[in-house]
């Protein structure tokens, strides 16, 4: 049986709605006033639920074990009042990790030099939905990558996923401190 998943992130392109985007609503308040930005929300399963939750310290400092704990049980208790998925469910609450996905628009600029994925639901000139290639930043809305075929621009708005592609390179750059600390665009 095929394994139902919804994700939802900030943004209104790789935000999947339904009870993600619920659950991401009653949490974001509570997470940032500990410090936390909400990365993504992620609710998978047909028997048994999974609810992972990815979060980022707001002041660009890397989560540590203590952190998700803090987050999961600030997490537990709201949805233990609030009571959004029905039956039993298991949480998860970690970084989103170095090969991180990328679901804000912002975090297409802060990322730009680094490897990426993106795919789109809608296919450009040729036929392509999936793309890999280095992250050149943004043009408006506009995500602009790289690729072994050229430069391509691919709508923010038509993006179903996308995700940094762990390279040595980007390994470095968290081991020397030049991984991109979080900033806030508005």
């Amino acid at each position: 049986m095929p394994e139902a998943s919804e994700a939802v992130a900030p943004a209104p392109a790789l935000s999947g709605g339904g009870k993600a985007a619920t659950i991401e609503r009653l949490i974001t308040p509570s997470a940032e006033a500990m410090g936390f930005e909400i990365v993504r929300v992620l609710l998978t399963g047909n028997r048994r639920a999974r609810l992972q939750i990815m979060a980022e310290r707001a002041d660009g400092s890397g989560m540590i074990v203590d952190d998700c704990a803090r987050l999961s049980r600030a997490v537990s208790a709201i949805l233990d009042v609030e009571d959004p998925i029905a039956g039993a469910y298991e949480l998860e609450v970690s970084s989103p990790g170095i090969d991180r996905p990328l679901t804000r628009l912002a975090d297409f600029e802060r990322f730009a030099g680094f490897d990426a994925k993106l795919e789109s639901m809608a296919a450009d000139a040729g036929g392509r939905r999936r793309w890999a290639g280095r992250l050149l930043g943004l043009d408006g809305e506009t995500v602009r990558l790289a690729t072994e075929d050229g430069e391509v621009a691919v709508p923010f708005a038509s993006l179903t996923k996308a995700k940094l592609v762990l390279t040595d390179e980007l390994i470095a750059a968290a081991q020397n401190g030049r991984y991109p600390a979080n900033q806030k665009t508005e």
